[in-house]
């Protein structure tokens, strides 16, 4: 049964999340020399232009989510394969940077012992932005820790895994939903244990 209260309350910072990633690959791709997103409109804060239905869906459902990918063309880049990786991490760097912010937020609640609905708000906004900054650092194409680990791979073995991208989203969804089925989710022994750690650091408070 879903808890509609939690839902309710998750829902800004899912948006917030999902938003600020989104922009944050665009601003920093255009930065490096890419105008492709903003040409595309996507240079904006407007939730309405980032959202993917089935991974704004699974993040409320499943903790794991995604939005709709900004376009970023590396032939703009000086240097693609660099500037690639650059723009990508920038999502979960944006989605942690806000975390942390929440989460003094948080701690400035508890000592003026501000509770109920500011509370619940605050923290589902750390939760949910490290849940995409770590869910995103997975490097399964097309997640943003899969351009990160291309840059790092000497060329003979980029290039084979390169080729993977086209199983990325299918390998994705069946990782998520073999999780479902059996019970034991490989991505959630991966993201509890960090959503643990940062949560107490950045909160006081256990988390996951």
């Amino acid at each position: 049964m879903f808890d509609f209260q939690s839902i309710l309350l998750s829902a800004p910072a899912i948006l917030f999340g999902l938003t600020i990633h989104e922009f944050s690959h665009g601003y920093v791709a255009w930065r490096l020399g890419d105008p492709t997103a903003k040409m595309m409109g996507r240079l904006t804060l407007n939730p309405l232009k980032h959202l993917d239905p089935i991974g704004t869906i699974a993040l409320f459902i499943f903790r794991f989510g995604w939005a709709k990918p900004v376009p970023i063309d590396p032939r703009n880049f000086r240097h693609p394969t660099r500037d690639m990786a650059i723009s990508s991490l920038a999502g979960p760097a944006a989605n942690l940077l806000t975390a942390i912010v929440a989460g003094l937020i948080l701690r400035l609640l508890d000592v003026f012992h501000v509770g109920g609905f500011a509370l619940m708000l605050t923290y589902y906004f750390v939760l949910f932005n490290l849940i995409l900054c770590f869910f995103n650092l997975i490097p399964i194409p097309p997640l943003d820790g899969s351009r990160l680990l291309y840059h790092l791979l000497p060329p003979n073995l980029a290039a084979g895994y390169a080729r993977l991208e086209r199983y990325g989203f299918i390998i994705l969804i069946g990782v998520i939903f073999l999780g479902q089925l059996t019970g034991i989710s490989v991505i959630g022994l991966y993201i509890t244990p960090l959503l643990r750690v940062f949560g107490w650091l950045l909160t006081g408070h256990p988390m996951a």
